[in-house]
């Protein structure tokens, strides 16, 4: 009998109280999951291709964004073969990327698209031991990466975060939600629901970004079997430390989930209308290629209305439900931002019901909650010495036990089929082009349309926006 150091419904308490990253250890011994290696996926996938990004190993002083990364369909057994160095890659879709410069990434791959035509394989996840009910892989993203694979910082505007690590180990450089202006958000690349950071926490330009010293990473080294938290708005940096690394995470839904959606369908509406109105340049990939296509005003238009609309409904749900002194709650069906999901589904705002929320879900009081249970079990990811320098934290190795290190995709997100940047197996291109925002300016004096949208798309602006939004549609 497997026997788990806590409940679910205790797991359940933790997540949705715990304001702190922490990992997990002892919960998941008895998943099929763990067993998803690389060598086991690619003979469940029978030579089905997915697609990777591909990036460049040296480090710059700016993010790779996705807008700068190459792309390549390819089968899970050509990846493995490629990630060990073998003379058959030489003519397969990765023969123009030398592994010792390149990484690859197959990255939000929404397991129930992957495995469609095995559903069983869903069963292999089982988020109920975390008091989800439910929630399997059909709810879960896939992650699968070579050493130095990563993804730029950011934080996902939607729900809270469990990862489990299957294979390999990654490492998460996480700041709290107070370091947001120390990390320079920007919404260039657009993105729905992913607000990025501009720094490049890897190597860090502390000339250009020098408010980032004042930043506290919290970084752990993530090890096969351990599940780890990551909290609302928790900025997070990942990177793959071992040749082949599998993860398995999924985006659990948060009554503040409302309010944002709101603030992300002003922040589609403001991004499009002003990028699309620009007369576009050369390198100037705006949209990241998760986004199929800038939608127009008129539906970005209904979005936002949708998004008000399912907010005041989940106000009255509340407040209906305790004057009846329900435990219960109406469940409503909220059909804007629903971030990848929406546009590789193809479903228009009427019909787009892909995301579920409980309007009343009753979340603990941290005064009610009983002291969060820290020991062999449940880890508490702290924050890095602030004697170590920024650069140096990040060059720190751990071997596999060490999780704590004071020197160290939303709900679900899907990779969507791409209208640009769909894949590139040119060895000269891609790979190694930068956004036309992160090059110098020229002069000092000269601001650009995305200057002007870091401001007016800053998640403080956004958030102050919304509240005036709501509260004329209140009145």
């Amino acid at each position: 009998e497997d026997v788990k150091p806590f409940t679910p419904e205790k797991t359940k308490e933790i997540v949705m109280s715990l304001q702190q990253p922490a990992v997990f250890c002892n919960m998941v011994g008895n998943w099929p999951a763990l067993h998803w290696n690389v060598e086991y996926l690619s003979a469940v996938l029978e030579g089905k291709t997915i697609q990777f990004r591909l990036g460049l190993k040296t480090v710059d002083l700016v993010p790779q964004f996705e807008t700068s990364c190459s792309y390549v369909e390819a089968t899970l057994e050509e990846f493995l073969a490629w990630s060990c160095g073998q003379p058959s890659c030489l003519s397969g879709p990765f023969s123009c990327y030398d592994y010792s410069k390149y990484w690859a990434y197959a990255d939000y791959k929404y397991i129930a698209r992957i495995f469609e035509d095995k559903p069983e394989i869903f069963q292999d996840v089982r988020w109920s031991d975390f008091g989800f009910p439910g929630r399997s892989g059909k709810e879960s993203t896939l992650w699968i990466g070579s050493e130095g694979a990563n993804t730029p910082c950011h934080l996902d505007s939607y729900g809270c975060n469990l990862v489990l690590q299957v294979q390999g180990r990654k490492r998460w450089h996480l700041f709290p939600p107070g370091d947001t202006s120390f990390l320079y958000p920007t919404r260039i690349p657009y993105e729905e629901s992913s607000i990025f950071s501009k720094v490049n926490i890897a190597n860090p330009d502390l000339k250009r970004f020098p408010e980032f010293r004042n930043s506290t990473a919290h970084v752990v080294t993530l090890s096969p079997g351990q599940v780890l938290l990551v909290p609302r708005h928790w900025w997070h940096y990942v990177e793959s430390i071992d040749p082949v690394t599998v993860s398995i995470n999924s985006w659990i839904e948060l009554d503040a989930d409302h309010e944002a959606r709101v603030e992300e369908a002003i922040t589609r509406m403001l991004v499009c209308a002003i990028k699309s109105a620009e007369n576009p340049s050369d390198g100037d990939l705006w949209l990241n290629p998760t986004e199929v296509e800038a939608t127009s005003h008129e539906i970005n238009l209904q979005y936002l209305n949708k998004a008000v609309s399912a907010y005041l409904k989940c106000q009255e749900t509340s407040v209906s439900g305790q004057a009846r002194s329900s435990s219960t709650g109406a469940k409503q069906r909220t059909n804007t931002s629903c971030k990848r999901k929406r546009r590789e589904a193809g479903c228009e705002p009427e019909s787009c019901t892909l995301l579920t929320q409980e309007c009343d879900f009753p979340t603990p009081k941290a005064k009610e909650l009983q002291k969060i249970p820290f020991g062999p079990h449940l880890i508490q990811v702290l924050p890095q010495s602030h004697k170590t320098s920024v650069v140096g934290a990040v060059a720190v190795e751990s071997d596999g036990g060490d999780l704590l290190h004071e020197n160290e995709e939303h709900f679900g997100k899907l990779q969507c089929k791409r209208k640009r940047l769909l894949m590139s197996n040119d060895c000269e291109t891609a790979a190694h082009q930068m956004d036309s925002d992160c090059s110098p300016c020229t002069s000092r004096t000269a601001l650009s349309t995305n200057d002007l949208l870091d401001c007016l798309v800053n998640p403080r602006v956004i958030s102050l926006v919304a509240q005036l939004l709501l509260e004329r549609m209140k009145v």
